[in-house]
């Protein structure tokens, strides 16, 4: 396949339409952590549209022909599931799965681009599947983050192993975060709330987060009396317009401190237990402390935008390296 204008084949130039949209997705899930269903699909008809017109121009079957079908093969038989498999054992949130499935579609074989005479990827991993090169690439630069956290908390001179996966945010920004808690009244703990469960009970209480800090003691003592929908937790239903009045009525429930079992009892909260909910509720409720540390969270879109784009212009970066170390 020649390509046009010295820059791609067709199928090739069609699939560069995923970055734009991607960017999109990766800055909409740092933002608000929610990308819509319906950004996937259009990117998965053009990279079946891009995968028809390809065996269309190899024609005959042929050598050629049959290792394109082998790495398709590959891409949407082992990294498609693979997406999926991770979603399923809580690894990748459901809009990183679709992002995963998506590439494993659009970008099955190695593109090829030249731009003012040099070609693109410059380096080419033996395997041949460019979606799973940019999986290996996401995952490298998803490793970097740590390390980021790390920059991020020197020169506030917070030296904790929590330095290495979150940061300390004011209590009163905390409604406006993403990701869980690293602390309660005990110390630290690797699994704390998570703060879209928070989201999600303060919606379904009718009260601000402000209004919890206020007067702890009505409402660990209390179930709401009329609970609202709590929604999915999103950003949008925090703190500024979620209370439904300045004393939302409330049933005396000493048995069910918080009310956190019968919030329970009808949403599953993105798992939260009983013990997670109440623990956190009870540090943010803290008089005397005025931050908390969490772990962001950071959304696997993000890495995998880097991955996709290291990809599209250097290569393999996995492979890279283990050439280099003569492996």
């Amino acid at each position: 396949m020649s390509p046009p204008l010295g820059v791609a084949s067709g199928p090739d130039l069609l699939r560069l339409l995923v970055v734009p949209v991607f960017a999109w997705a990766a800055y909409r899930d740092i933002r608000t952590r929610r990308v819509p269903n319906r950004t996937w699909l259009p990117l998965v008809a053009v990279g079946m549209l891009a995968l028809t017109w390809d065996l269309l121009a190899l024609g005959m079957p042929g050598a050629e022909r049959r290792l394109f079908l082998v790495q398709a093969a590959v891409s949407l038989g082992f990294v498609a599931p693979l997406g999926y498999v991770f979603w399923r054992i809580g690894g990748f949130g459901g809009a990183d799965a679709k992002a995963i499935i998506t590439l494993a579609v659009v970008f099955p074989v190695y593109p090829a681009y030249e731009v003012f005479g040099s070609p693109y990827p410059v380096y080419h991993a033996p395997l041949g599947v460019f979606s799973f090169t940019i999986l290996s690439n996401a995952v490298l630069a998803g490793l970097l983050y740590p390390l980021v956290l790390a920059v991020r908390n020197l020169p506030r001179g917070e030296f904790t192993p929590a330095m290495f996966v979150g940061r300390p945010v004011r209590l009163a920004d905390v409604p406006r975060e993403h990701g869980r808690l690293l602390e309660t009244l005990e110390g630290f703990t690797r699994r704390g709330l998570d703060i879209d469960a928070l989201r999600m009970y303060l919606r379904w209480r009718g009260i601000t987060f402000s209004d919890l800090r206020d007067d702890p003691e009505r409402y660990r003592g209390s179930v709401p009396s009329d609970p609202n929908d709590p929604g999915d937790g999103s950003i949008d239903i925090t703190d500024s317009g979620a209370s439904v009045g300045d004393h939302p009525p409330v049933t005396p429930a000493e048995d069910d401190p918080w009310g956190v079992d019968a919030f329970l009892a009808e949403h599953a909260a993105y798992r939260t237990t009983p013990a997670e909910l109440r623990e956190g509720l009870s540090t943010l409720s803290d008089p005397d402390r005025e931050s908390v540390w969490i772990t962001p969270g950071i959304p696997f879109i993000l890495p995998i935008l880097a991955g996709l784009l290291a990809a599209l212009t250097f290569g393999d970066l996995l492979f890279w390296v283990l050439s280099v170390v003569g492996l």
